[in-house]
């Protein structure tokens, strides 16, 4: 289903929806599946550009992060929060990019239990064949907005970000 496919379904199903489920708040609600089929949209427009280079978006963004790292290091857990999906999806991507020796896997120094990823020289290679290939999908993600409504999108996610930090369940 394309994005617009999901828009016309959300507009169809608001109304029954809400007189199904009166207690739910309808905007927020609305924002919700927005936000989500928004995420979902992203998913499926990067999906052919990293299965052309033999990646998922998580593995791609994993390896990124640690270039840019200090020490081009991370713990798996900060791997999860930076490239946004959960610590067991990451210990697959970890375990993958560790297999294609991408990353390598140490104890930490302080507490044995706790590892530390780091990049290798191969993984640091692989990225930068891969950044180009991803550069021109990234920059046209959002061609339909102007910058002026770039910008506005980015002010309102990263406040709907902290909000969610700062709700509470009532």
């Amino acid at each position: 289903m394309r994005g617009i496919e999901r828009l016309r379904s959300v507009e169809r199903t608001t109304e029954p929806l809400a007189k199904a489920l009166p207690e739910l708040p309808k905007q927020q609600t609305i924002l919700v599946r927005l936000v989500r089929i928004a995420a979902y949209g992203l998913g499926d427009y990067f999906g052919g550009v990293f299965d052309e280079l033999g990646m998922t978006e998580h593995s791609y963004h994993a390896l990124c992060v640690l270039v840019a790292s200090d020490k081009g290091r991370a713990s798996p857990s900060e791997l999860s929060e930076l490239v946004g999906t959960s610590r067991p999806n990451m210990s697959k991507v970890i375990v993958t990019l560790e297999k294609a020796g991408y990353i390598s896997r140490k104890a930490g120094k302080l507490d044995g239990r706790r590892s530390v990823v780091e990049i290798t020289k191969l993984g640091e290679q692989v990225v930068s064949k891969a950044t180009p290939s991803v550069a021109g999908p990234v920059a046209s993600a959002f061609s339909g907005l102007d910058d002026k409504e770039q910008a506005e999108l980015d002010r309102l996610l990263r406040k709907a970000i902290v909000s969610f930090d700062e709700a509470k369940f009532r």
